[in-house]
């Protein structure tokens, strides 16, 4: 594995985060929405995050005195792209990323 790639994959082990990057798919959110349905701390929150932007997999900027989350699907790509050079799995589509994560969480698609 690529130094670039093991800490993808390494954010990508807890399913607190894949629920996160589940969230942001949708869209942009705050820092204290993010937190909202999660029974821990926002410290622990926080460092979740610090762990998914260090991978490169979302990126934070402060508006005002909110900072705020954003998905940066191209950190997915470049694993689906090292992953698929094996031949076991397929490039990665967000859409069907999105149903395997809420199928995996057992949350319903936003609509």
């Amino acid at each position: 594995m690529t130094d670039a790639l093991s800490p993808v994959f390494a954010a990508l082990a807890d399913p607190t985060r894949r629920r996160i990057l589940a969230m942001l798919l949708e869209d942009d959110m705050a820092v204290t929405d993010v937190a909202e349905p999660f029974e821990m701390s926002l410290a622990a929150i926080s460092k979740h995050l610090a762990i998914l932007a260090g991978a490169g997999l979302i990126s934070q900027e402060k508006r005002g005195r909110v900072k705020w989350c954003k998905l940066e699907p191209d950190a997915l790509r470049e694993a689906s792209v090292w992953m698929t050079g094996f031949g076991l799995v397929e490039p990665v589509n967000l859409d069907a990323f999105e149903r395997f994560l809420n199928a995996e969480l057992g949350t319903p698609p936003e609509e």
